[in-house]
């Protein structure tokens, strides 16, 4: 079938002035349903190679668990496929003062339990996200905010620390979707009540308004158990409503009559777990699912010859690398990682393992991100300097370490790639496999050497490619698995948040990622396109973005 590559570029000034990773269920057959709205109308079950890890918008940042969850949440800003931003749940927005920014909220919306969407939902969303309590892995992307101020029953302002560019399109990032204060509430005060404390959720929002060691010490005694209910169950006000989850095995949505956000065609999309790619490609041209996601390059040819299915391809805006523990020796010395990075061959894995569908990564950033230095210069395959720099270390001869994977297979073959090149220095390397959950829950306690991971700067900015992955305030979940800390580059990082001036701004990232180019907290590997495979003899109008995000808001049945 026809391969479709879908090509953008993004403007330096789209990103600022527009106000814009770190990776089997039982079979079931897609039945035809009611006519929808939209016209023809039914079922869609997507195939996916990792399990969900939460149903918590704030409880991880992984792409699987957002996959499912952009789909019932609904964000106050929205990101096209082209990475524009456009009006969601926020109908315009407005920077009324260096820090203040103002949204006016969609009326007559509900959530799915039936309440109606207002302010209150938004100050109760993002003051929740920002919750020493909760400690979410995506605080990095809302810790500038100070206060939501509701202004009317549909009207918000968000006070900043500093004047802060990109937070329109961190609004719009999956994590941000608005919960509904309802569910907030609820998640709230069974926590306070499994902990003891004698205290309504009101109250505690009270305490935690006013700060101090009152808040700190009722945080700390329900931090345990916040988001069991949230994690659970879900109320968003988005096309989707959850049905049910089987862990492992498959996660359920079902149609939202109510949606305020246009006619979709289908009533049920359910997202089945099928680890193996070649199991995946199969269930694709059998009919047992309509998309498959994260297809690997050697199934490309198989899905573009296939009489009933059809590949799309996308760059994308990810990076993936070897990262260093730099917390142990021998990866505290920089010239230890310097030398693993010159051994590696990026060119080859893109060819061997890839089979092309990427390129090669000179440094942290994608080219379509804005801030990008195309002026930087990688650490360029070279045997002979790897070996004068790693002569230069305690480690000159030689030693055994370890390099984590998940269980994608075109990661593993990656692992292999570098095993093989550092046998070259005398380094010997053992892979060491994980199921995707418990890989990024065990990388976040730091016991690991090497790991290879990736990270999508899904809001096409340079704060968001560096700031979680190398600032030393973000080590472990939050993205710092390399566990770096540098001053200077984390300075840079903060002020590269707080700069307003966009020239000033792109500078300070030059000059972070000249640091990291030194540095090497992490070698950087490739670039990889994204590519899903859809049954086009069922569906039309699936699309696919440039941070792998598969979107079914286009869906029609043949």
């Amino acid at each position: 079938m026809k391969r479709f590559h879908v090509f953008f570029m993004l403007a330096i000034t789209s990103v600022l002035l527009a106000a814009c990773a770190d990776d089997s269920g039982a079979e079931e057959e897609a039945d035809e349903g009611d006519t929808g709205a939209g016209g023809s109308s039914g079922d869609i079950t997507i195939g996916m190679r990792d399990e969900m890890v939460t149903l918590d918008l704030h409880g991880s940042n992984d792409s699987a668990s957002s996959q499912v969850r952009r789909n019932i949440y609904e964000t106050l800003i929205f990101q096209t496929v082209d990475m524009e931003l456009e009006p969601r749940l926020a109908t315009e927005w407005e920077r009324v003062e260096d820090n203040v920014l103002n949204l006016k909220l969609r009326e007559g919306t509900t959530f799915h339990n039936g309440s109606d969407f207002t302010a209150e939902d938004v100050k109760a969303t993002l003051d929740r996200v920002r919750d020493e309590a909760v400690a979410s892995q995506v605080a990095f992307l809302f810790e500038m905010i100070e206060e939501v101020e509701i202004v009317g029953d549909h009207e918000v302002n968000l006070h900043t620390a500093y004047p802060f560019a990109p937070l329109p399109s961190h609004l719009a990032h999956t994590t941000a979707g608005i919960m509904s204060k309802e569910l907030i509430d609820e998640d709230y005060q069974a926590a306070l009540d499994s902990a003891g404390v004698d205290m309504t959720a009101e109250e505690y929002y009270e305490v935690r308004e006013s700060g101090g060691p009152d808040y700190e010490a009722v945080a700390d005694q329900i931090s345990e158990d916040l988001g069991d209910v949230i994690g659970s169950g879900t109320d968003g006000t988005n096309h989707l409503k959850l049905e049910s989850r089987s862990a492992g095995e498959s996660v359920s949505l079902s149609r939202f009559e109510d949606f305020q956000g246009g006619d979709r065609d289908f009533e049920n999309v359910m997202f089945r777990v099928i680890p193996e790619n070649s199991v995946r490609v199969a269930e694709l041209e059998t009919g047992g699912i309509d998309i498959a996601t994260d297809i690997d390059s050697s199934s490309v040819n198989r899905i573009e010859s296939g009489e009933s299915t059809e590949l799309i391809e996308q760059e994308s805006v990810r990076m993936s690398y070897l990262g260093f523990n730099t917390e142990v020796e021998p990866f505290d010395d920089v010239k230890v990682r310097q030398a693993i990075s010159h051994a590696i061959d990026r060119d080859a894995i893109i060819s061997g393992v890839y089979d092309d569908m990427g390129i090669a990564a000179e440094g942290p950033l994608a080219p379509d991100v804005w801030g990008y230095n195309p002026d930087l210069e990688g650490a360029e395959h070279d045997l002979d300097r790897a070996r004068e720099l790693l002569s230069e270390t305690d480690v000159a001869d030689g030693f055994s370490t370890t390099i984590w994977v998940d269980n994608d297979p075109q990661i593993i073959d990656t692992a292999v790639y570098i095993q093989e090149s550092l046998s070259e220095l005398g380094i010997t390397v053992t892979i060491e496999q994980y199921e995707w959950g418990a890989y990024l829950e065990t990388l976040a306690n730091g016991d690991h050497d090497m790991f290879i991971l990736g990270w999508t700067t899904v809001t096409a900015d340079a704060d968001y490619g560096l700031y979680a992955l190398y600032h030393q305030d973000n080590m472990g979940a939050p993205g710092n698995r390399s566990f770096y800390e540098n001053q200077e580059l984390s300075d840079l990082l903060d002020a590269g948040r707080s700069e307003s001036d966009e020239d000033l701004r792109y500078d300070i990232y030059q000059e972070a990622q000249e640091i990291l180019a030194e540095e090497l907290p992490t070698a950087y590997l490739f670039h990889t396109n994204f590519a899903i495979g859809v049954n086009s003899d069922n569906l039309r109008g699936v699309e696919l973005d440039p941070t792998g995000g598969v979107r079914l808001d286009n869906v029609s049945f043949e």
